[in-house]
């Protein structure tokens, strides 16, 4: 096969997979917590038609060596974990976190893993778990004649009970987790991330404390998608994928042309 019919057909694969990513961003565009991520490309290897060259034995000039590249392949998908927009909600369960951190998770599996997304229910236990129904750590349970509950900017969580005039008890306190590098967290789905060996191990603390952000009650994190943007990294890889189909197009007419001149 000609060498530019691979090398274009490399580019269009890679301008696809950019399209992938971006309609991920986009149909999470109202995922609570959600972030955003960019594909990363890299050249592949080079064929080296001409080694280095001494052109000036005198001085010892030489030219750099001739190579043509073989094309392109995706290195890396990034994901931006900036902050995304706080939306007030007024759910007294609905918690966001402006600032470094995460919330953690208890799998059924007894692992943990990690999320931004704070939409917090309660069980009929009266567990806080989240909307896939995993357990909220450290474990917190809310009494059933607790009338009140209340979450403080440092994660301290306290309940009134039925009498209206009782001063608030604390029951518990959110810990929250980061990483040197949350850029390589595994992505679960269900708004959840893993550990991995590119993440580094989690670093837990109290919010408001050690660089930890703040716990805000009422309020949940929307998607840090921006659509204007995604737009137009959607014409730049569509406009790519085109000009490689015309290389391709070129190629074969060339070719056709070659064959033209046998016969």
């Amino acid at each position: 096969m000609n060498p530019a019919l691979k090398t274009s057909a490399s580019g269009m694969i890679a301008q696809q997979k950019m399209i992938d990513v971006i309609a991920n961003n986009l149909a999470n565009v109202n995922t609570t917590g959600f972030k955003r991520s960019r594909a990363a490309f890299e050249d592949v290897l080079y064929e080296t038609l001409q080694g280095e060259s001494l052109v000036n034995y005198q001085s010892n000039d030489t030219m750099a060596p001739i190579q043509v590249g073989k094309g392109v392949r995706i290195a890396n998908v990034l994901r931006y974990h900036h902050q995304g927009t706080l939306q007030q909600t007024e759910r007294p369960f609905d918690l966001a976190i402006e600032g470094e951190g995460f919330f953690q998770v208890q799998r059924p599996d007894g692992s943990n893993a990690y999320t931004r997304d704070g939409s917090f229910s309660i069980s009929n236990n009266g567990a806080l778990v989240t909307s896939s129904g995993y357990l909220v750590s450290p474990g917190v349970t809310i009494p059933p004649d607790a009338v009140g509950v209340t979450v403080s900017s440092n994660g301290i969580i306290a309940i009134r009970s039925g009498d209206p005039g009782a001063t608030p008890v604390e029951i518990g306190r959110f810990e929250l987790a980061r990483f040197a590098n949350p850029t390589g967290l595994e992505t679960l789905g269900e708004n959840l991330y893993r550990e991995t060996v590119a993440s580094g191990q989690p670093i837990t603390g109290q919010p408001m404390e050690q660089g930890f952000g703040r716990v805000v009650q009422g309020a949940l994190e929307s998607s840090n998608v921006e659509i204007v943007v995604e737009m137009t990294d959607m014409i730049a890889a569509q406009r790519a994928y085109e000009i490689n189909a015309k290389a391709i197009r070129a190629t074969d007419d060339m070719m056709r042309a070659t064959s033209d001149l046998v016969r």
